[in-house]
């Protein structure tokens, strides 16, 4: 195990210490709410901003409200990469998811520097991940990916404002060119050649373990849909237990069905996270219900046979308590593997600086897998301490943020050795 030095365990000490400030750049004064590009976003664009030119990087920020800093070596750059995270937060958020991968980002152009690493990064602030304001996640680095609709900007958040209204409220240049250029600017310089996320794991698998970091190999797939069960709304009292259709007993027995058959197929996971019942009053026997299922799997096969197999057990289910049932698609996102070189990087690293190696997928979403379908992409987890993220006590330890530093820089030097 790597004995990290005091300098270097003060300097993840000071990371932390920025990310707690950024996280008090918020729309309510009591906890941290950050939405895409509301007045909270534009103080963490100036500081970032500050930062980066501290360092002698070139900024602007793009049509999608992503923050972007750009250095170059002073000797000719053997290969250009990108690192970055989102800085939108969920409500009453934590202060290190996805924050910290951007600060962590900007010490290792520091770190570069210092070095003469013979490399060009990019830092990405992606402006949205989340889809909190829009109900759509990865606004921002769709646009870098070259995948953003401009269909869009025609979304509207809860207060009736639109996506390209929010845009051009937020910074009114973002969009002087005509919009279709402006969103094709945003796309990624082509000369890049790797994605690099680093993020803390929002799960327990790596506190559970005792390690402070693990190499993300895919993002997994995601199936999710809706169920609606509908019975046969009755008195509570006069109606004999043989004679009831009881929508909300058929989808108790199913949610519990759901667990079970996760519990015995390896490497899924499902949920049953969200429930309705109607007429939902004590003493009348449920006739409705309508019910959400979140599956997921790092293999599509498997993923997609679960749900068939959930399906038809949902079925049978109904219609041995005389129950109809519904049910309608809302996301099957394929799983989305990390690239194997640039994985493989990654453990190499992970080894060299006598940390235990771990390779695991990612049951969230990250923006690493919207910038995978575009170019080779690679991603380091961070424990999260009680696996809690989405949470106001959400933490990370300095000595992880320490040994996250290392590795990313010693992935960064063999990089820029194998590009030469």
């Amino acid at each position: 195990m790597i004995h990290l030095s005091p300098s270097a365990v003060s300097i993840a000490e000071q990371l932390i210490a920025e990310c707690r400030l950024l996280a008090t750049f918020s729309e309510l004064p009591d906890q941290t709410t950050r939405r895409f590009l509301t007045p909270p976003v534009a103080l963490v664009h100036d500081h970032l901003r500050q930062r980066m030119q501290a360092l002698g990087m070139t900024t602007h920020t793009d049509a999608l409200g992503n923050l972007r800093g750009l250095w170059q070596p002073e000797l000719p750059a053997s290969i250009r990469i990108a690192l970055g995270s989102h800085i939108d937060t969920v409500p009453n958020a934590g202060a290190f998811d996805g924050v910290l991968g951007v600060v962590l980002a900007l010490e290792l152009v520091r770190l570069a520097k210092a070095a003469s690493l013979p490399i060009a990064l990019e830092i990405l602030a992606f402006s949205e991940e989340e889809g909190v304001r829009f109900a759509t996640p990865f606004l921002g680095s769709r646009a870098v990916a070259g995948r953003f609709d401009p269909a869009l900007l025609s979304l509207t958040d809860s207060d009736g404002l639109s996506l390209e209204q929010a845009i051009r409220g937020f910074g009114p240049d973002l969009l002087s060119e005509p919009v279709p250029q402006a969103i094709e600017n945003a796309k990624l310089d082509p000369q890049t050649r790797a994605f690099l996320e680093i993020h803390i794991e929002q799960g327990p698998v790596l506190e559970a373990e005792d390690l402070s970091l693990g190499v993300v190999t895919s993002i997994v797939g995601q199936t999710r849909c809706s169920l609606t069960f509908v019975g046969h709304a009755n008195h509570a009292g006069t109606t004999p237990m043989h004679l009831r259709h009881d929508a909300l007993a058929a989808a108790a027995e199913w949610t519990l069905a759901v667990e079970s058959h996760a519990q015995k197929t390896d490497g899924l996971v499902a949920t049953v996270g969200k429930i309705e019942a109607h007429p939902n009053a004590a003493n009348v026997i449920p006739g409705y219900i309508q019910l959400s299922l979140d599956i997921r799997h790092a293999d599509d096969a498997a993923r997609n046979s679960s749900l068939r197999q959930l399906l038809d057990q949902a079925q049978a289910i109904a219609a041995r308590r005389g129950i109809e049932l519904s049910w309608q698609s809302q996301i099957d996102q394929s799983a989305i593997p990390m690239d194997e070189q640039l994985t493989d990087y990654l453990v190499q690293a992970v080894a060299a600086a006598g940390l235990p190696q771990r390779q695991l997928p990612s049951g969230a979403g990250h923006d690493a897998m919207i910038l995978a379908t575009r170019l080779p992409t690679a991603m380091l987890f961070l424990r999260s301490p009680g696996g809690l993220s989405h949470h106001p006590d959400e933490a990370v330890r300095p000595a992880d943020v320490a040994a996250a530093l290392l590795v990313a820089f010693l992935f960064l030097e063999r990089l820029s050795v194998s590009a030469a």
